[in-house]
């Protein structure tokens, strides 16, 4: 059977072996929806998409991080702009570590291993031991480049590192998530002409033809005065002022994620770091387009119908319903604020201050990487830190300065 792809022109073109590897999972979606009438949610297509086990782009093998489109990438993360990152980040997970009495480090979206390799050393170097490292992965394909990075920069990865397939029932220690909750699935809503839809996927006509967005009425009744609910649509949104059309997305997945992890944090901190909104910032009247974005070779675009399995599709995180499923749990909230006055806070300036500035060829590109993390522009404020944690008296460092907890 021909399989056909809803394609963007701008974009490169894969190779034949890629687009074999997407034509399957291709057809696997057009099985889904077939059975399920035709129609699937955007967070089911988007979990097929990311997740199908050998197929989905967080399940395959191909290359995900790196510097550019030439070495196969999609995008960079802060671990490769920077071992500073890490080692900045490692002064936070010591103070965590130390102040639980606790030697245990879990990661969940682990990458290509760069920020478990670089922060493992950093402990060590701050004299705080971490004498196990636990990575949450399912992807046998990312396990092994995992595998592969940390034996190359740390001597004893064998006795430290440990792969689960699973949740502990019980965890007592630092839990990090750097760019995880962004790569969840997002259900899709859509207000037209004062009515709210579910955005759905659908296909235009016989198995391998292009899919398209299909939206879905919500049943009479569910709006109220705050949110959006009724006994088939779970998803609570606030109130959108105006009667303009308007498409936002809802972070079950991520709430539930999180809710799950606190529960099973006895003692320690969880930090998370994503780029994202507050809800009064994320459901502002001119975000009216929602924040749905893929990326592939270093192009971003909207298109999330682009070759399934090869792309990245991701949507910015609501902080304060992620804050809300956390609390619920019982755990503190160490702060929220940007990533920028998160690494200030926590000494990166002085990381970067070792390098001689009378050395051009290492001062200039560890500079310009740090600028990246900290500017504005860049990284430094769309990027946010929010900090949870059971079982310690104190805060941490990181949200000592332009902690925004109020805004949540």
């Amino acid at each position: 059977m021909k399989i056909s792809f809803h394609e963007s022109a701008s974009l490169p073109v894969p190779d034949p072996a890629a687009r074999a590897q997407s034509q399957t999972l291709r057809a696997q979606i057009d099985t889904k929806l077939d059975q399920a009438g035709g129609w699937l949610p955007f967070d089911r297509y988007m979990e097929l998409a990311l997740y199908t086990p050998g197929l989905g782009y967080y399940s395959n093998a191909l290359t995900k991080f790196g510097w550019h489109a030439g070495d196969g990438s999609d995008f960079v993360t802060a671990p490769e702009l920077s071992p500073l990152f890490a080692q900045t980040l490692a002064r936070a997970v010591a103070e965590a570590l130390t102040a639980s009495a606790t030697q245990h480090v879990m990661e969940f979206g682990a990458g290509n291993g760069t920020l478990a390799a670089q922060l493992l050393p950093a402990l060590d170097a701050l004299g705080v031991r971490c004498e196990r490292y636990s990575i949450v992965e399912l992807s046998s394909g990312l396990r092994a480049q995992q595998s592969a990075t940390l034996a190359t920069h740390v001597h004893d990865a064998a006795t430290r590192v440990q792969w689960l397939d699973s949740l502990p029932a019980t965890f007592n220690g630092v839990i990090l998530g750097n760019e995880v909750l962004d790569a969840m699935p997002v259900r899709l809503f859509i207000r037209k002409s004062s009515a709210w839809f579910e955005r759905g996927v659908a296909r235009r006509g016989a198995p391998g033809d292009p899919l398209e967005w299909h939206d879905r009425p919500l049943s009479p009744g569910a709006i109220d005065a705050h949110n959006l609910n009724d006994a088939s649509y779970t998803a609570q949104l606030p109130l959108i002022d105006g009667e303009e059309d308007y498409l936002t997305e809802q972070h079950e997945a991520a709430s539930a994620f999180v809710r799950t992890v606190c529960q099973i944090l006895q003692r320690g901190a969880l930090l998370l770091i994503d780029y994202g909104f507050p809800s009064h910032e994320y459901y502002h009247p001119q975000r009216n387009t929602g924040t749905l974005m893929c990326h592939y070779r270093h192009h971003a675009h909207t298109d999330p119908f682009f070759y399934p399995g090869l792309q990245d599709i991701t949507a910015h995180v609501e902080f304060s319903g992620i804050a809300q499923a956390a609390l619920e749990t019982g755990v503190d909230l160490l702060g929220y604020t940007s990533q920028a006055r998160f690494l200030i806070n926590c000494g990166i300036t002085e990381l970067l201050a070792q390098f001689d500035a009378n050395d051009p060829q290492q001062f200039l590109p560890a500079a310009n990487a740090v600028q990246k993390l900290l500017s504005e522009a860049e990284m430094g404020e769309l990027f946010k830190v929010i900090g949870f944690s059971r079982g310690i008296d104190n805060g941490l460092s990181g949200f000592s300065h332009g902690d925004r907890s109020m805004t949540l």
